[in-house]
């Protein structure tokens, strides 16, 4: 591959590269995280049926990733700059979308409900272009692990900014304030992302024969693949229930959620440098897994969290922080060592990540389809603390994700060091 060789992938081109991953973060707080909570409380939609919306909009979003990324594959065998004009159009789209989300204006329940669906597909379809053709540019620069996991560190860590900033603004400055906020982070972004280091795609990228599904002619991209779903579905039940576990069962104000959510991010971003660090000595795959067994021991002490222990939870924010650093940062530069061993640079990465993202977006779309709905059979609804309904709350943002990480854990000792260490050894 003739791109520029990453060791020069220095901080001008870290941030203009970068700079993208900081609204495209901004905006998914809000949707996965706020959404939920904002349209149940404000609006009083019930969590079956807004399990269900989110459910069927989180899907669609995830079946159209892997055409995104083909198309996305398409445009970089033009240019560079064929990509950039059709992320300027999915940018405004984009904003205009986040916009309407959470201003609604419809009112009746029926209309509600289609208003929110269709806004949700719009929306996510266009941070879905956005996002594959960011992560693909980035796995196009190359380089080997420290030098593909510095370059994702750069968008995860913008990213992370990103996410601390949306934690923070709506309950600070209020909706309207977030808003205009993510649309001048979406210019400046777009902005910088026209003058960061160019990649080269190889010219058969548009004529590749069965590249929508030339990922899974591998094996090493099926295991990669099964870890991250794994993992991704630990990660996404708790995201979606985050605030009902700090309104019901810490039952703190909410003028200290952005103070939860914002060290979350932030350690998050801090860890990041300590991360790439561990990577130089141990490798991307055995740090991924220290970090979730990080992971698996703060939910393991959240499960003893009660009202009013605010210090102790904020603890156990942080400490989830610094494990989902890795999380953020090295699964994607895994992906992108695999597209390389499979000769699949410079012509394929919309292909795998589009793939890479169906599997955010089904997991996301399974934690809000079934563990709102399930909440709700076992007595819960925001504001019921009951203990029966305060119990199943825990087990579905504790020890649920728990679970999911322990497998995903074994998975990637088994699936992936493993017989990498073994295919080393022969090597020698």
């Amino acid at each position: 591959m003739s791109a520029s060789p990453p060791s020069a992938f220095g901080w001008r081109n870290g941030l203009a590269y970068g700079l993208m991953g900081l609204p495209l973060a901004f905006v998914a707080l809000p949707l996965y995280v706020i959404l939920p909570n904002h349209y149940a409380k404000e609006f009083g939609v019930p969590l079956a049926t807004l399990g269900a919306i989110l459910l069927g909009a989180r899907l669609f979003d995830a079946f159209i990733d892997p055409l995104l990324g083909r198309l996305s594959d398409r445009l970089f065998a033009r240019s560079p700059t064929a990509v950039l004009k059709l992320g300027a159009l999915a940018a405004v789209v984009l904003a205009l979308g986040f916009a309407l989300l959470f201003f609604p204006q419809v009112r009746a329940p029926g209309a509600l409900i289609v208003w929110a669906s269709v806004m949700l597909m719009v929306t996510y379809a266009a941070y879905s272009f956005l996002s594959v053709s960011h992560q693909s540019w980035g796995a196009m620069l190359g380089g080997n692990e420290a030098e593909r996991s510095r370059i994702v560190a750069w968008r995860e860590a913008l990213g992370l900014v990103g996410v601390v900033m949306a934690s923070i603004t709506p309950v600070a400055l209020g909706l309207p304030a977030t808003t205009a906020l993510f649309s001048v982070a979406l210019v400046l972004g777009w902005l910088a992302w026209t003058r960061a280091q160019p990649p080269v795609a190889k010219k058969d990228a548009a004529v590749l024969p069965g590249a929508l599904w030339l990922p899974f002619a591998h094996g090493n991209f099926k295991r990669l693949l099964l870890v991250f779903m794994l993992n991704g579905t630990a990660s996404a039940v708790p995201a979606t229930l985050v605030l009902f576990f700090i309104q019901d069962r810490l039952q703190a104000p909410s003028s200290q959620e952005p103070l939860f959510l914002g060290s979350y991010f932030l350690t998050a971003a801090l860890s990041i440098p300590l991360w790439l660090a561990v990577v130089k000595r141990i490798g991307l795959a055995r740090a991924w897994l220290m970090g979730m067994a990080l992971s698996m021991a703060v939910f393991v002490w959240a499960t003893q969290i009660g009202s009013g222990q605010t210090v102790a939870f904020l603890i156990i924010c942080a400490l989830s922080g610094v494990a989902l650093g890795t999380d953020l940062a090295l699964p994607g530069a895994l992906l992108a060592g695999v597209i390389q061993s499979n000769g699949d640079s410079g012509r394929a990465e919309g292909a795998y990540f589009g793939w890479w993202n169906f599997a955010i977006k089904l997991n996301l779309a399974l934690a809000a389809g079934l563990a709102l709905p399930l909440l709700g059979v076992f007595g819960y609804a925001p504001g019921v603390r009951s203990p029966e309904a305060l119990n199943a709350l825990v087990i579905a943002y504790c020890v649920l994700p728990c679970a999911l990480k322990l497998a995903a854990s074994a998975g990637l000792y088994f699936l992936i060091i493993q017989p990498s260490s073994r295919t080393l050894k022969a090597a020698a």
